[in-house]
Formats: structure tokens, C-alpha cells, sequence
């Protein structure tokens, strides 16, 4: 979309890609989100960054569309952001600290396969030796069987294994007429068996010839 089109469309796309981000938001314990990420959520990302920092040159959108399409699962994978949440910033401050190492304490397994521990932050380093990052980028490598599994309703299991984050799994079936389960099976499935095409081509041939509007 050009910046004049996405400024008349932004309300409606803005409803429309909130629901679907909900319906892909997974929270493991009282203070860490998964976002599940896909063309829709990324396409969202890149139209508020152009909008935002008002680029409409092709170089600077190419630079944009470089940066969150590796984002985007294609073919084997679930990519999610990892959120980690305290309200109170004194208190984040010090969980930051203590949760150092979260991102790779995160699992994921189909029914009764093995676990899946994730690789985070492939675009730059996010913790130092003092704290965590409260935002990680992570992706879950799935096997063939994992996938067969995913598409014939198995239980898919979310869990952290770090001592200071010492919550229950996270469990839900990926069957229908549940609430979260109907549509992240559905949503899950579909990003990992179809595979998503990464170079967001929607985006690309929208926003590449898109003409400043100020």
C-alpha cells in the first residue's frame, strides 16, 4: 500500500490483523507471551514502520522488508515473538535480571515427541552478562513427524524450564471448537505444513513503488 492508501485503510487492517494476533497469542505463565508470527503480522509490522518513519524510498523499503522477512516461517518452522511482561518497572528491571537465559529455557513439543527447544535471536544479541531482553525472537525447527502430528489434532505443549520462571506448561489440543485451539490449530498448521512465502510479496510489490504523501 502506498502511505495515502494504508492511512485510509489503516483502522480496518489495524482491527483486522489485532484479532488475528490474538488468536496467535499463546501466554506461558503470568508474565511471557508467544506472538506466533506470519505474512499478515509482519506486513502489519512493515506498514506501521513506513508509515511511521514516513519511507517511501525503494532502497529504505527493501531495507524494511529485509528486516522482518526472516520473520516469517517458511516451510519447517513456527516463528514467535517472545514477550516478557511486568507492569511495574522496578519489578521488570529485576525479573530481567533474573531471567536471564529464558529464551532458550522455552520448549515446545508435539503430543508424546520429543521437545523442541527453540532458536532465539538469530538477527543480533539480546541479553548481557547483567539482564534478558524483555523481546526475543525465537524459531521452532519441526520435524516431519511433528507436522503429520500438528495436522491430525495432537496436543501441542508450551512450557519454560528456568529456575526463576518456574511455571506449569502451557496445554492445549489443537482441535475444533475450542476457543484458542480451533484457530491455532488451524493457523499453526497451515504456517508449518503449507510454508509461507518469505519474500512477502504482497508487501514488496505494494509498498516498493510507493509515492510519499506528506
Amino acid at each position: 500500500m502506498t502511505l495515502e492508501q494504508y492511512a485510509n485503510d489503516r483502522e480496518d487492517f489495524r482491527a483486522r490483523v489485532m484479532a488475528h494476533k490474538n488468536n496467535r497469542r499463546v501466554a506461558v505463565g503470568p508474565n511471557v507471551t508467544l506472538y506466533f508470527e506470519d505474512a499478515l503480522t509482519m506486513q502489519y509490522q512493515i506498514q506501521e514502520m513506513l508509515r511511521l518513519e514516513r519511507i517511501c524510498e525503494a532502497d529504505k523499503i527493501q531495507q524494511e522488508l529485509d528486516a522482518y522477512n526472516p520473520l516469517i516461517p517458511d516451510g519447517s518452522n513456527l516463528k514467535a515473538t517472545m514477550m516478557i511482561e511486568f507492569p511495574d518497572v522496578e519489578e521488570r528491571r529485576t525479573a530481567l535480571q533474573r531471567l536471564i537465559g529464558i529464551e532458550t529455557a522455552l520448549w515446545l513439543a508435539v503430543g508424546d515427541l520429543s521437545r523442541v527447544t527453540p532458536i532465539a535471536n538469530e538477527d543480533l544479541v539480546r541479553e548481557t552478562a547483567d539482564k534478558t531482553s524483555s523481546v526475543h525472537f525465537v524459531r521452532f525447527e519441526l520435524t516431519g513427524q511433528m507436522i503429520g502430528a500438528l495436522g491430525s489434532e495432537e496436543t501441542l505443549i508450551i512450557g519454560i524450564d528456568h529456575p526463576a520462571y518456574g511455571y506449569d506448561v502451557y496445554r492445549f489440543h489443537l482441535a475444533r471448537g475450542q476457543h484458542l485451539s480451533a484457530i491455532c490449530k488451524a493457523e499453526l498448521y497451515r504456517a508449518v505444513h503449507q510454508g509461507l512465502n518469505s519474500d512477502l510479496y504482497g508487501v514488496g510489490e505494494a509498498v516498493s513503488g510507493s509515492t510519499c504523501y506528506v
